[in-house]
């Protein structure tokens, strides 16, 4: 199910709009310098969440590991099944020079997406990609740690989707932000960054 669900949501365009609000919110003002431009220092933090084994996961569990952290939600039509795409792509034109980074995919949406499902998701993008969730207040506190912006978007058919920042951060060893990755890089691009930093 999730296979059909990324190779068919891998034809769709990232929302334009989403991608220069989130690319505003990082650069800051034209001629201004954001939070791209300061350094990375205010980005990234302590995590307390959940794998999809429901173990509790903290930073501390990706010591002396580089990390790729991507924060979305299995029910993204779009930008997250791109992204994620992209992010496995990346590790894979890196090759051996990659074992050492831990893919991870934070949820946005811990009301649906329980261990299993972030799990499900994430590993039919990559073997080794990590699913985190956690209780609405544990996500929140990761995502303001990464200065990660997210609401609920309620859907005409009494759904509801979810709005997202959709940068994907590599932290090294130390949990530290080494670079910030925007969307929409192909894989190839992703592939030169990260390996610049490994």
């Amino acid at each position: 199910m999730w296979r059909k669900r990324i190779l068919r949501s891998l034809a769709l365009a990232v929302p334009a709009i989403a991608i220069a609000a989130a690319v505003a919110f990082w650069l800051g003002p034209p001629g201004g310098r954001g939070v791209v431009g300061q350094g990375f220092g205010s980005v990234g933090g302590p995590i307390a969440l959940v794998d999809q084994a429901g173990k509790p996961v903290t930073e501390k569990d990706f010591a002396g590991k580089e990390a790729l952290v991507f924060f979305g939600f299995t029910n993204c039509p779009d930008v997250c099944p791109t992204e994620l795409a992209t992010m496995a792509a990346a590790l894979d034109t890196l090759g051996s020079k990659a074992e050492g980074v831990v893919p991870v995919f934070v949820t946005v949406d811990p009301e649906r997406d329980t261990p299993e499902v972030v799990g499900q998701y994430a590993q039919a993008f990559y073997p080794r990609m990590v699913g985190l969730t956690g209780t609405a207040d544990q996500v929140a506190q990761a995502a303001k740690a990464f200065r990660v912006y997210y609401k609920k978007a309620p859907q005409p058919d009494g759904s509801y989707s979810m709005d997202h920042t959709a940068f994907t951060y590599l932290m090294g060893p130390d949990w530290q932000v080494l670079d910030v990755l925007p969307p929409q890089l192909s894989p190839q691009a992703m592939a030169e960054r990260i390996g610049k930093q490994l």
